[in-house]
């Protein structure tokens, strides 16, 4: 009778430690230490923000810099309205559902394409970051000095945009820079962002 007892106890024991293991690896994209990083981290929960973006983009030849106002609602629409470079200030390009449109307020034009097929493909908005990371099994997060580095492999066909890196700030849960590398480790894109406004 003693012996069943124990043997039971240790099943209990055995399924206790199992059911931790388990719990410990469906939480470990959601905690850094003891600190729930839902709280740190307002991208996690993101259904709509607005950032201004400096963007650097890099060819094999040259590079290029954009000042650009950002909005997002989370899997609706978002939209890219480019402050600098002044030749092209005004431009505005908008997602919605398939449908891409590009406006230029100068000009007062519009252009409407149907069924774009990369409309999915928008790799410098935090929505489309966060949908990587959580789908990327390799996906990591890793403290560093004061901030909270996310980095993640995109489910892309397009080579250049293929790792992504996510500095957050750790005392405010927002995003101070995103790194995008192609498939050969060089530097695609680089945005640092400022005047973030998160809505969870």
């Amino acid at each position: 009778m003693k012996k069943r007892n124990i043997l039971y106890l240790l099943l209990i024991i055995v399924v206790i430690v199992i059911l931790g293991i388990f719990i410990k690896n469906m939480t470990k994209s959601t905690k850094i230490g003891n600190t729930n990083i839902s709280q740190e981290i307002d991208i996690f929960n993101i259904s709509s923000y607005e950032a201004t973006i400096d963007i650097t983009v890099y060819s094999n030849k040259n590079e290029n810099k954009y000042k650009i106002k950002q909005k997002c609602k989370s899997g609706v629409e978002s939209s890219q309205e480019i402050i600098e470079p002044s030749n092209i200030a005004g431009v505005k390009i908008i997602q919605e559902e398939n449908q891409l449109k590009i406006e230029n307020s100068k000009l007062n034009l519009t252009k409407i394409i149907e069924n774009y097929p990369y409309i999915t493909d928008n790799c410098i908005d935090l929505d489309s970051f966060v949908k990587d990371y959580k789908q990327n099994e390799t996906s990591n997060m890793k403290e560093e000095n004061d901030t909270i580095i996310l980095e993640t492999t995109s489910n892309t066909q397009n080579p250049y945009i293929k790792h992504k890196t996510l500095t957050i700030d750790k005392k405010t849960g927002k995003p101070l820079k995103m790194e995008i590398k192609a498939d050969n480790q060089k530097t695609s894109i680089y945005i640092l962002y400022s005047e973030v406004k998160i809505k969870n």
